[in-house]
């Protein structure tokens, strides 16, 4: 069985639409009468005409206040009648009512003011009038309102409250806040004249900012009546959050049966805060929940909460096939006003849950989050403590899980902590200049509670039996210096102590024949120290090949550098112990495995060596006006970097480390970027592909031995004169910000769209061959080679390529795809349509490939008033 597009759904909403209730009739209130206060006459006008009068007896006229008034062609007192008529480009104002029309007539003798239309040379009715009393605007054919009574009748109205135009044949305006509507259609299309759907009634109570109650109405699709109808409906219509009921969308499954999804409740708790309670029912017995909160306060803070929680069951019970499990997902992001308080902070990133979660849910397809292997969360607090010197700290709790092989690395919490630089060497005068005056040092202090887990053991206390806890203290002392005028030179000494609260130690145990590795639980601490410096200089370089030349100079920049680093050996935190029953030993630190490492064993004594580069060219400019040539950048940057160990041994350490190349550029107006890097072992491998202490050159082969290399390029292009298009919203559950690996799928909210919300009303649909139709490309390649045991191999080679378009003015599609050759295989593949039906949107995004394989259709009326006025239908998710 399956619905069609207005049945269960329609009928639900409109007995059950923000959960208010149904009056049939409002309680009028007894009046009490209050005598008025009688002014005199004040009228005004922008002619010279005046009213005399009645020197005998000074009759009190119905106005309180001042009216205003004025006219293009003339404004007509007729003493008589006692009317004042205005022609063209009419206005009336009196206390809080603003009455613009080509037609006015005040009868001051009635107490009433007709409004109406006035006819063009071709005969056309123009100039509608314009009703306004306080923020409600009433837009009619024609209008007559009474001063006294406040009570008017309007022809054809048209006026607008929240999302809905309403327009009514007859309105009766009973007094300030109740309205009584004959022959009236409320929509939310722009176009209240020509809507391409309404509601159709015959009798309408309407109280403007707070509700509308009608009798039978009838849903029009295209001036065409549908079976769909009511006996009676309410709407509210206040601005203020309401809570309410959130209708569901049907579905079914092959493997869960028939269910309802996003069947919930909004709770409008305050303004400053709400909440969303959202729950799917599958008849196999499958179930999700889902609670979403969203809080701001104004120049402090702002955040939300998503707590999401399945219990998915596959199949029935009996089948070969039955499965049953939980997963669940934590959401909270945190934001605060730094201006709330200048000195401190509190942010918050979290992700977490069972690792399954995006691949499995039954309500969500976020193609991001199912190609990302890790989920990650932090919540930080910072303060700054403005004492001289300043102090800083920052506390905070970490999470990072790996949805391949479920484990979980957490820090809760870990502790940060500085004291500002101080220059004891200074003078008076604070100059810091010179080897001396330039020394500083600083306190820093780093502690961590570390826990590594599993998803199976994931808030159960077992997570925490192999919990580690470490601090390091830190003191830096640095300085820096001219060397020849032309060099810059730093030198540093590093202090470092680490306490741990658990130990090892390890022992061979004859009766087990095996090496007891065993936790000491205690306080032990060990301190290192280091050294280090540098030596760096630029070189600038031109070559110039004259000013007639296309290319008339090339300027290279050189950044080469010297560093040393230099650190001992601290074997005496290192202990032996037999590793087998004949007594042979072996050595090990009672530290190792540590949070913050172990002490070295070997001295570490290093000199690198780095060369960066920039080549930019000056051409001459295509545009014959300007003089001054045109720059162009080459290469961004052109890195070299090695380094040489004085003390390797060769056999576990070999001296020269490989030289490692990078490079990067922009090309083509700066729309391509293009990244390169490889890597050049100077050493020769064996026939087993193990690397020796032997040169390259030296064993028969060039001098460098190419071990890997890499290649990305990435172009970005659109039709707004072939500029960078705009990010597509980052993914809040992980992924790429742009849609190479195609858009996510909301099934909660489908009234988003899948592209750029731009407003497409201005189309002009008879200049549609003339348009310019707005479209973006992006286009990305990866090229990777590897060679360290001469495999001389492509490792991975693809391309991956994003583009959307504006196929019409309303119609708009996307494709994301890409290819890999070295699988030969298509990469992730998803296509994007989508209709802009004004008042309705119609899309549908399908996935053919792969294991994430699934179609979704959605129409439905865009405004949020209406939400629940849709048709959902999407594939089985079998995953």
């Amino acid at each position: 069985m399956h619905t069609n597009l207005f049945n269960i759904v329609l009928a639900s909403f409109f007995l059950t639409l923000g959960g208010g209730s149904i009056y049939s009739q409002d309680i009028k209130k007894k009046k009490v009468s209050i005598p008025a206060v009688v002014q005199e006459d004040s009228l005004s006008k922008s002619v010279t005409d005046t009213i005399k009068l009645d020197t005998v007896k000074t009759k009190k006229t119905f106005l309180d206040g001042k009216v205003r008034y004025v006219a293009k062609d003339y404004a007509r007192i007729d003493q008589k009648k006692k009317q004042i008529t205005l022609y063209n480009e009419a206005e009336l104002y009196y206390n809080d009512i603003e009455l613009k029309s080509g037609l006015i007539v005040l009868d001051y003798g009635k107490d009433e003011v007709y409004a109406g239309r006035i006819k063009d040379s071709t005969g056309a009715f123009i100039q509608y009038p314009n009703f306004k009393q306080g923020a409600n605007v009433v837009q009619p054919d024609s209008i007559r309102f009474n001063f006294k009574t406040k009570k008017a009748l309007i022809w054809n109205s048209r006026t607008e409250q929240s999302d809905f135009r309403i327009k009514a044949a007859i309105t009766k305006k009973e007094n300030d806040s109740v309205y009584f509507l004959k022959g009236a259609r409320f929509t939310t299309s722009k176009d209240i004249d020509n809507p391409e759907y309404y509601f159709q009634t015959n009798k309408v109570k309407f109280i403007p900012g707070k509700k509308v109650i009608v009798g039978f109405t009838n849903m029009v699709i295209a001036d065409v009546p549908t079976p769909l109808a009511l006996p009676f409906a309410y709407f509210p219509m206040t601005e203020e959050s309401h809570s309410g009921i959130i209708i569901p969308s049907y579905n079914d499954s092959n493997t869960r049966g028939f269910s309802l999804q996003n069947l919930g409740y909004y709770f409008a708790l305050s303004d400053n805060y709400d909440l969303t309670a959202l729950a799917d029912y599958y008849t196999n017995g499958s179930y999700a929940m889902r609670f979403e909160s969203s809080y701001a306060k104004r120049y402090r803070y702002r955040g939300n909460l998503n707590l999401r929680y399945e219990n998915l069951i596959q199949s029935e019970r009996g089948y070969p096939d039955y499965s049953k499990q939980s997963i669940y997902n934590i959401q909270w992001s945190h934001s605060r006003d730094t201006k709330s308080s200048p000195n401190s902070n509190f942010s918050a990133s979290v992700n977490m849950g069972s690792s399954k979660y995006f691949q499995q849910s039954i309500n969500q397809v976020n193609v991001g989050s199912n190609l990302n292997n890790t989920l990650s969360s932090s919540v930080s607090y910072s303060k700054t403590f403005n004492t001289v010197p300043q102090i800083r700290t920052a506390l905070t709790a970490t999470h990072s899980q790996n949805t391949q092989t479920e484990e979980i690395n957490m820090t809760l919490p870990s502790l940060e902590a500085s004291v500002d630089r101080i220059y004891p060497f200074v003078g008076k005068d604070g100059v810091k200049r010179g080897l001396i005056k330039n020394i500083n040092l600083q306190y820093n202090l780093s502690g961590k509670n570390s826990i590594k887990t599993t998803d199976s053991l994931f808030f159960k206390s077992a997570m925490f039996d192999d919990a580690q806890l470490g601090f390091k203290h830190s003191i830096p002392i640095s300085t820096n210096f001219k060397v020849f005028k032309y060099f810059s030179a730093s030198a540093s000494a590093n202090y470092d102590e680490i306490w741990y609260n658990k130990t090892r130690k390890k022992y061979y145990d004859p009766e087990e024949s095996a090496v007891i590795d065993e936790v000491v639980n205690g306080f032990d601490a060990y301190r290192t120290y280091s050294l280090s410096s540098s030596l760096g200089t630029t070189v600038y370089g031109t070559f110039n090949f004259g000013e007639t030349k296309k290319i008339q100079a090339i300027r290279h920049v050189m950044r080469p550098s010297v560093s040393y680093s230099y650190t001992p050996s601290f074997e005496k935190y290192y202990d032996t112990y037999a590793i087998d029953a004949t007594g042979k030993l072996g050595d090990y630190t009672r530290f190792e495995n540590g949070i913050y490492g172990s002490p070295g064993k070997t001295n570490s004594n290093i000199v690198g060596f780095d060369l960066s580069n920039t080549f930019e060219a000056k051409v001459t400019d295509k545009d014959s006006t300007k003089t001054d040539p045109k720059k162009m950048m080459l290469l961004n940057n052109l890195n070299f970097s090695t380094s040489y160990n004085f003390d390797a041994d060769g056999k576990n350490t070999l001296a020269w480390q490989p030289v490692r190349v990078s490079g990067g550029t922009q090309i083509l107006d700066n729309k391509m970027s293009v990244n390169f890097g490889a890597t050049l072992n100077p050493y020769a491998i064996d026939n087993s592909g193990n690397v020796i202490d032997v040169f390259n050159i030296n064993n028969g082969g060039s001098l460098f031995r190419l071990t890997s290399a890499n290649l990305t390029m990435n172009y970005s292009i659109s039709s707004k004169e072939f500029g960078e298009k705009d990010n597509k919203q980052s993914e809040r559950n992980g992924g790429r910000e742009d849609d190479l690996f195609g858009s996510n799928v909301d099934l909660t909210d489908s009234r988003r769209s899948q592209f750029d919300d731009e407003d497409d009303s201005t189309d002009v649909i008879s200049e549609f061959f003339r348009a310019k139709l707005p479209w973006d490309m992006t286009l990305a390649y990866s090229l990777t080679y590897g060679n360290a045991r001469r495999e001389n191999e492509i490792i991975g080679n693809s391309v991956m390529i994003s583009i959307n378009t504006d196929i019409t003015p309303k119609w708009k599609g996307g494709i994301s795809s890409g290819y890999d050759f070295v699988q030969k295989g298509i990469t992730f593949t998803q296509l994007r349509f989508e209709r802009d039906l004004l008042s309705w949107r119609m899309d549908f995004n399908w996935t053919p490939l792969g294991e994430y394989s699934n179609w979704n259709f959605f129409i439905g009326i865009k405004s949020g008033i209406l939400s629940d006025i849709k048709y959902n239908k999407r594939s089985n998710t079998n995953f």
